[in-house]
């Protein structure tokens, strides 16, 4: 058992604005750090004092500096913002314990820059995420509901178009539930797909405001297109993104990745355990994976449960389906071995009684 020991954070000079951003209501902040990894924090003046396991204490102050940290930028930490404090530093912790230190050198200082403000990807796997598509013409993004996948795609589109990096940012969806034919619906084109892209305008709207995303998209500064209208076309000097691409078929992937033009980058996310396609359909998310892994210039970061970055209860729920989803296969393996050891034993049985007979 490790011993327990008591650790002392201070932070001279900080103001009582600070202070009660980092404390929280009833210093709600700190209950809910307690709560989590299960230490003791007291508090007075300028001083934490932390108490419990020498590993738990040291994550805990990593805690507080964080804390400290977002309250210059952040006058109001609510409890949400310092849930995802907490899972970014859990995920940077598993980082480390998976890759090796030269994977892992550099992730430390990324952001992305939007005209609402700065924003700061949480957890390791995120900081290498978004470094990946700033530096790559081509990345993937594979991982469950949650993981900010597409809200970090959304956001280095707009980082990139703020610096006149890119012309415009294409934002793209397989309309499944319309079947990809949008005629019967009623309006334009941007009023008939626009349900299958509100996770995209939501994000936009979010970092850049209402009116300015409605003026962007007034200019095709921003477009919308459902994936197959992007059939024929070439794309130069623009931000593409491709969600929910395991609704895609294979050619319809094949399609989307030879747009790219000249000055252009895509990012294409997804979650491979939710495809939508019919029965029997091939996922072409599934089939680029495969297909493009040798390819080194294209980068692929796949998020986990443990990426998630929603309400706590979200990730709970995303580890039990992944866990269930991994029993089912496992009793289908064995359910498909045991069949395969009574087949072979009645073909032993009866090839022995047709070798009998002969005898006989």
């Amino acid at each position: 058992m490790t011993a327990a020991i008591r650790r002392t954070v201070t932070f001279p000079g900080i103001s009582v604005d600070r202070l009660k951003s980092m404390l929280g209501a009833y210093n709600g902040h700190l209950k809910q750090i307690e709560q989590r990894l299960n230490v003791k924090i007291f508090h007075r003046g300028e001083a934490f004092f932390i108490d419990g396991e020498i590993d738990i204490v040291t994550r805990a102050e990593q805690l507080l500096h964080r804390l400290h940290e977002e309250s210059e930028l952040n006058p109001q930490i609510t409890a949400d913002t310092l849930h995802l404090i907490i899972q970014g530093s859990q995920t940077d912790r598993d980082f480390q314990e998976d890759c090796s230190d030269q994977e892992h050198t550099g992730l430390d200082e990324v952001w992305l820059q939007t005209r609402k403000g700065r924003i700061n990807p949480r957890g390791a796997n995120q900081k290498r995420y978004v470094q990946r598509i700033l530096q790559s013409d081509i990345s993937f993004g594979i991982g469950p509901a949650g993981t900010g996948k597409t809200y970090l795609a959304v956001a280095a589109a707009v980082d990139m178009l703020e610096r006149n990096e890119i012309q415009r940012i294409l934002l793209v969806r397989p309309a499944v539930e319309a079947g990809e034919k949008l005629g019967f619906l009623p309006g334009d084109l941007t009023q008939k797909i626009d349900p299958y892209l509100r996770p995209l305008y939501d994000a936009l709207y979010e970092m850049l405001g209402f009116e300015k995303v409605a003026k962007l998209i007034e200019r095709q500064v921003i477009e919308v297109a459902p994936l197959a209208y992007m059939r024929g076309r070439t794309l130069n000097h623009s931000f593409v993104i491709l969600d929910e691409a395991q609704n895609t078929t294979p050619e319809q992937m094949k399609m989307f990745l030879t747009r790219l033009g000249f000055g252009s980058r895509a990012v294409i996310t997804g979650d491979v355990t939710q495809v939508d396609l019919p029965r029997g359909q091939q996922s072409g998310l599934s089939h680029a994976l495969r297909v493009l892994e040798p390819v080194k210039e294209i980068h692929i970061t796949r998020f986990h449960s443990r990426d998630v970055v929603r309400h706590q209860l979200v990730q709970k729920i995303v580890e039990a389906y992944e866990g269930w989803d991994s029993e089912q296969q496992r009793l289908s393996a064995q359910a498909r071995a045991e069949r395969k050891a009574r087949q072979d034993t009645l073909i032993s049985e009866n090839d022995a009684a047709a070798d009998a007979q002969h005898d006989a």
